[in-house]
């Protein structure tokens, strides 16, 4: 079904969207910009939603707020929001009135013209989407850049032509009820994540699945080798299966041989680049050029591939450098939400590093990131929720030698002790472990306040 299609059947239906929030507008501006008899239901009330619920009442559209507003919902579709569960009780009793639940991605993937990649895992999403993206808008191709990432492309279909590319980031909570795979897809990396929201890990897993579940003998997926579940996931491929490795030479992929970038196919095999060439500090972002190389293989020039990883400085709260002062290098990685990201962005620096985290928990084990933190942290600073946690897996760790720990109320507390006990040649970095939503509303705002106050330095 193309664009246009999609929304004539729309016409004479009713349609609830689920939340109100910048994502979701260019959707709910598109049905009733095509006269879709809309109903946009928020948690948040009249008063904290502002202007806006005027504006899309002006434009024929119903509200359904408040603490109630998943009760009674009775329209022919309902558009979820991510991280919304597909089985919240006001949706499964819609669902059972006769209602369709979908999602703004799940329909992109209905009417899109053009092939679409898409990355999903644990860790290293972003970074590989955004490489993807990038090498793919050098070699010349139009890129659409969606999901997680990006903005929501589906308003922006009538735009997208059969040889563009979409590029798209999906979470386990976008892949739930996804019943279509993209053309190529690239599975990072998997470990316990999102637990408070997931009933169990299994659930999480077979959710990421969905990015190649639906694929066709002609579809490639990407899988890392190095990672005991996603090389066990590979063998369920319905399509070309691609592995990339640090570790050992594989026989479709691409994988290091010493600290060369090896890509080997239908037994032919070349020399990409050398790690040398990533100016990204870390072996993780080593594995994100190697699945993003496997993805781009064939549509991407390998030149063009090394003067990319030469020049390109990394995504914003990802390991990013925020200053230098005095010898002292200040990093923002904001985005480490799981012990899994901190451990892979303390494994990103020879030298012993001073760490601020803690936040809000995602109920994981934090029992791993102990002996990481001893072995590559000279001070540790906690604020958050997870503090204590984090401070018993530490101090529990079997290589747990005295380390300085101290609870800061916040990070210009955290910033400022950091900033007292740095010497020239450390490394202070905001690596949280954790969610941001004990007290901000995402990881980018959390980013964001820290680069404030390190900026604001003297």
């Amino acid at each position: 079904m193309d664009f246009e299609e999609y929304l004539n059947s729309l016409r004479d239906k009713t349609v609830a969207v689920m939340g109100i929030g910048v994502s979701n507008r260019p959707l709910i501006q598109l049905l009733l910009e095509r006269g879709v008899d809309v109903t946009a239901c928020d948690k948040k009330d009249r008063a904290a939603l502002g202007d806006i619920a005027g504006e899309l009442e002006a434009k024929g559209c119903r509200l359904h707020l408040g603490e109630g507003y998943l009760e009674g919902l009775s329209q022919d579709l309902i558009f979820r929001t991510p991280g919304m569960r597909p089985d919240l009780p006001g949706l499964t009793a819609a669902v059972a009135r006769g209602s369709k639940l979908t999602s703004e991605m799940e329909a992109f993937f209905q009417v899109c013209p053009c092939p679409m990649i898409a990355v999903t895992g644990s860790d290293g999403k972003t970074t590989t989407t955004t490489i993807i993206a990038e090498l793919l808008k050098r070699a010349g191709r139009t890129v659409h850049l969606g999901g997680n990432i990006g903005h929501p492309l589906l308003a922006e279909t009538g735009t997208i032509a059969p040889g563009d590319v979409a590029v798209l980031e999906l979470s386990s909570f976008q892949l739930m009820t996804m019943t279509q795979s993209p053309h190529i897809a690239v599975m990072t990396n998997l470990s316990p994540n999102h637990l408070d929201v997931h009933k169990d890990y299994a659930e999480y897993i077979a959710a990421k699945a969905n990015i190649f579940t639906h694929q066709t003998a002609q579809d490639i997926a990407i899988f890392n080798a190095d990672n005991d579940e996603t090389l066990s996931l590979s063998a369920k491929a319905p399509g070309r299966v691609r592995l990339f490795s640090r570790k050992r030479e594989v026989a479709d992929g691409v994988f290091l041989r010493g600290t060369a970038v090896i890509a080997r196919s239908n037994g032919q095999e070349r020399t990409v680049m050398d790690t040398g060439d990533i100016k990204l500090p870390g072996v993780h972002n080593i594995e994100n050029y190697l699945a993003a190389i496997a993805a781009v293989d064939g549509l991407v020039p390998d030149e063009m591939i090394r003067d990319f990883a030469r020049t390109f400085g990394g995504v914003e709260h990802r390991i990013e450098l925020i200053r230098t002062r005095r010898g002292v290098r200040w990093y923002n990685d904001s985005i480490a939400s799981s012990p899994s990201r901190t451990i892979a962005g303390l494994n990103s620096f020879p030298e012993k590093v001073i760490l601020i985290a803690g936040g809000k928990d995602k109920g994981i084990s934090y029992a791993p990131l102990g002996p990481v933190v001893n072995e590559h942290v000279k001070l540790l600073l906690l604020c958050g929720a997870t503090a204590g946690v984090i401070r018993q897996a530490v101090e529990q760790a079997d290589n747990y030698a005295g380390l300085e720990i101290i609870d800061v109320a916040d990070y210009q507390d955290a910033v400022s002790i950091a900033d007292s006990r740095a010497v020239e040649g450390d490394v202070v970095i905001l690596s949280p472990a954790s969610t941001s939503f004990d007290r901000f509303a995402n990881f980018m705002e959390r980013g964001r306040v820290f680069k404030q106050i390190v900026n604001a330095l003297p």
